[in-house]
């Protein structure tokens, strides 16, 4: 049985709070495009797990608060 899981970005969120941070500044602060920010924060990318541990070093969180799995832990 194969299971799928989508992946619910919270990163335009903490741009947001993040006093309007741009996703080119956050692009920039974690050495990717702005263009894989972008793709991130519609959910039409999944980030590596380096990419997302800088993201949420960047914001000062983890990477559980920043990305969460859609239904949560009933789907594992």
């Amino acid at each position: 049985m194969k299971l799928k899981h989508d992946i619910i970005s919270h990163l335009r969120h903490r741009r947001a709070l993040a006093a309007g941070m741009t996703q080119q500044d956050l692009a920039d602060r974690v050495g990717v495009t702005r263009q894989t920010i972008l793709s991130i924060e519609k959910g039409k990318y999944s980030p590596s797990v380096g990419l997302a541990l800088r993201l949420a070093q960047v914001f000062g969180t983890t990477v559980e608060e920043l990305f969460t799995l859609e239904g949560g832990e009933n789907n594992v």
